[in-house]
């Protein structure tokens, strides 16, 4: 058995899954089998292990078409098997461990339980996050996700993989085998070869399920499954020829691959979309439907913060045929009105004024998509923070929670996280948590408040405990890698990112040709606006001394009413306010370009940090300790580069002027949310797009705008019965407000609405 069990929630999980259409006893042999393959490959190279574990799943896994699907391609996930990240299962060879427990509910015998048993000891020792977290957990310093007691937060995972699908539709399937076969046939090329008979299979069972749902279709239905039988047929041996096959030969793709964010399909897709409506094979109602249908798949996979699909800006060799498609994407994206995909348009100042609109009036009811990200900005960011050239800048895109990666290109995975404020209680109370009252600085010294005689003493020694925690973070990144590699190669990621197959290596053994990552962080303006309210109130005014605003809130401001008002009344990001926000800066640039120089000189290709939440400002906000911008004790804390709920208090023009005050190229993606009422998006339509205008010509770099009426969001608390299908914007990624626990509804009713 392992000395760290990680049981337990490992990722963000909002929307509901879909239960498998296996039956407990066939989900219970596919793990037993999944399992004694891996046993059995133990010797092997970890590309063929890999490739024996695949063969159990795959196309074992995929499920039923439903009515009214347009493309093939369903797929099961149990608690054992091969992934890439949590959402889905998890990494690697992985082991959900609280759901296999859970799954012993299902089975009807005691034998069958003991069954189960077994495999949740043998996956203990063989997990590959659970190798991962034995290196990298610590009793005071550093969790897993989602351990908010601690400062620091370490996981494995390979989120966010946008793969290069121009290359599979140019190649097709055998192309591809004929790349690999020019190569030195190591274990690696030769387990990518297999991996691409495998997908054959997958094509295979794809035409049998076909054929399953012909006997009980509607006459209406069987020209669909016709055409999507016959394409599958083609796609086995041919390169795609029509939109139809491009899209399926993706999506079945991206399954296998575990991918759950899609990248620019514009790129993709709009080629194939375009020449089949100029040779009039395909009517503009005929694509819609299509798009349609995969917006649906990609809803049924219930992966909640993910599903990117990108479209618009730089770097695209065919924009007429991009335009198309991503206008057919927005009238999907404003019918449809899903939590995913996470729709998103780059744009920059050549794109048409009607894509925009478009946009816009998507946006305006209420879909809170499209995310809208600022080329203008964020190429020159990119090529700065990535030290990449322009034209590779241009492929970037953002996933999740907003991090940003190069498609086909780079790994950016964000496997550690940092909470600011509990750093900045930690440096204030001698190296000690005032939340649990643990150790928590390591070799940091952290002198008493008396010893701190001005504001840079105070600056520097929460500086040398953040220090401390970036070189935790860069080791943890770094490890998570390591442990990944050391035990999968991720064969159908490999494929399709450059440069595995050229250099005949594994995505993480120096095969992927940009080897990046990224680091959240939480509770930044939270600490931002507390130090301003310190320098103001003691050394500025020396109103109070540091100890008394400190005993305050270690008190929870009980006693000190009067005093906690005082702080809350401070100047705070969020309302343009210069001395503020310049603090606010400093704080980002510090940790921005801490974490970067740490990347760099070990030697990853990029290591930048994002300023995202998803629920974790929340979740990690009940786990800190009151802080001195007001807040009390166990209150969610800001929301990524947001103010703290509440605390913006002059009006959208005030909220986006401190947001631009973040630098873009020191980051790796940093999220803006505002909140409208349908009234201000209809009636001052001119004024709100004038306001983005200048927002985004000042320096904005993205913008995520959730609309809803005055009083809807209480009301649904309420009665969520009333409102099944209320979207709002979380952070990075959207949800159905019903469907949030209650202290994520409390902390966006927190926001401002702007009416």
């Amino acid at each position: 058995m392992a000395h760290i069990n990680i049981d337990g929630e490992q990722n963000v999980e909002v929307s509901k899954p879909i239960p498998s259409e296996k039956t407990p006893e066939e989900q219970l042999e596919i793990m037993e089998e999944y399992t004694r393959v891996h046993k059995e490959s133990a010797g092997l190279d970890k590309a063929i292990r890999e490739i024996n574990c695949l063969k159990v799943i795959f196309p074992r896994l995929f499920r039923s078409l439903e009515p009214g699907d347009l493309i093939a391609g369903r797929l099961d996930f149990l608690p054992i098997g091969f992934g890439s990240v949590t959402s889905i299962g998890g990494v690697g060879h992985y082991c959900v461990f609280h759901k296999l427990r859970a799954f012993k509910s299902l089975l009807d015998t005691e034998d069958q339980k003991k069954r189960v048993d077994v495999l949740y000891d043998y996956w203990q020792d063989h997990d590959v996050k659970s190798i991962y977290c034995q290196d990298v957990l610590t009793p005071d310093t550093t969790g897993r996700f989602i351990d908010c007691q601690y400062p620091f937060m370490a996981t494995a995972r390979l989120s966010g993989m946008m793969l290069d699908y121009q290359k599979l539709m140019r190649l097709g399937i055998d192309g591809i085998l004929e790349e690999l076969k020019s190569h030195r046939q190591n274990a690696f090329i030769q387990a990518c070869q297999e991996a691409m008979m495998l997908f054959k299979e997958v094509i295979d069972k794809q035409i049998e399920l076909v054929n399953k749902a012909k006997q009980k279709a509607a006459p209406e239905e069987l020209q669909d499954l016709d055409l999507m039988e016959s394409d599958l047929a083609w796609l086995k041996d041919h390169k795609p020829e029509t939109f139809h096959q491009a899209l399926q030969l993706f999506w079945l793709y991206a399954l296998c691959a575990g991918c759950i964010n899609y990248g620019r399909l514009d790129i993709v897709l709009g080629p194939y979309l375009k020449k089949d409506m100029d040779e009039g094979r395909l009517s503009e109602e005929h694509a819609l439907r299509y798009i349609a249908s995969l917006w649906k798949m990609i809803e049924n996979r219930r992966t909640t913060v993910n599903g990117r699909i990108i479209v618009g800006g730089k770097g695209r060799s065919d924009v007429e045929a991009c335009d198309l498609f991503c206008r057919l994407c927005l009238k999907v994206c404003k019918k449809t009105r899903y939590v995913e995909p996470q729709f998103t348009l780059r744009f920059d100042h050549t794109t048409p004024d009607d894509i925009l609109d478009m946009a816009y009036e998507c946006i305006a009811s209420g879909a809170t998509y499209p995310t809208l990200y600022n080329d203008d900005v964020n190429v020159p960011a990119v090529q700065y923070a990535m030290r990449v050239p322009e034209n590779v800048a241009e492929q970037y895109v953002p996933f999740g929670c907003g991090e940003y990666v190069i498609q086909g290109k780079s790994v950016g995975t964000p496997n550690t996280l940092l909470n600011m404020l509990k750093l900045l209680q930690i440096a204030m109370n001698e190296g000690f948590d005032p939340m649990d009252g643990v150790y928590k600085a390591g070799p940091v010294y952290c002198q008493p408040l008396s010893k701190l005689h001005t504001f840079e003493d105070l600056m520097k020694q929460y500086e040398a405990v953040q220090d401390y925690y970036f070189d935790l973070s860069i080791y943890a990144q770094k490890h998570s890698y390591e442990i990944m590699n050391q035990e999968v190669s991720f064969l159908f990621t490999s494929i399709l990112m450059d440069d595995c197959i050229a250099r005949e290596k594994a995505l993480l053994d120096g095969g992927v040709a940009i080897l990046g990552g990224t680091n959240e962080t939480y509770g930044n303006i939270n600490a931002s606006d507390a130090l301003y309210a310190i320098k103001k109130l003691v050394y500025d005014q020396k109103k109070y001394s540091l100890e008394e605003l400190n005993q305050a809130a270690l008190a929870n401001f009980k006693g000190y009413e009067t005093l906690q008002k005082e702080l809350i009344s401070q100047d705070k990001y969020g309302n343009d306010k210069k001395e503020c926000d310049e603090l606010a800066n400093r704080c980002y640039e510090y940790v921005a370009k801490g974490i970067r120089q740490r990347g760099i000189e070990a030697g990853l290709g990029y290591y930048l940090i994002v300023i995202s939440n998803n629920q974790t400002n929340t979740d990690w906000g009940h786990q800190t300790d009151a802080s001195l911008d007001g807040r009390n004790r166990g209150v969610y804390m800001n929301p990524a580069n947001n103010p703290q709920g509440g605390a913006a208090k002059s009006g959208p023009t005030a909220v986006l002027n401190s947001l631009v005050h973040f630098d873009a190229k020191y980051h790796g993606g940093s999220v803006q949310n505002i909140k409208f009422t349908p009234r201000m998006m209809h009636e001052d339509k001119e004024k709100v797009k004038a306001l983005f205008r200048t927002y985004f010509e000042n320096g904005g770099c993205q913008l995520m705008v959730t609309v809803v009426d005055h009083g809807q969001l209480e009301d649904a608390q309420k009665h969520p019965e009333k409102y099944p299908d209320l979207i709002v914007r979380v952070a990075g990624y959207s949800a159905v407000f019903v469907n949030l626990t209650k202290d994520i509804q409390d902390e966006l009713l927190s926001r401002t609405l702007y009416d």
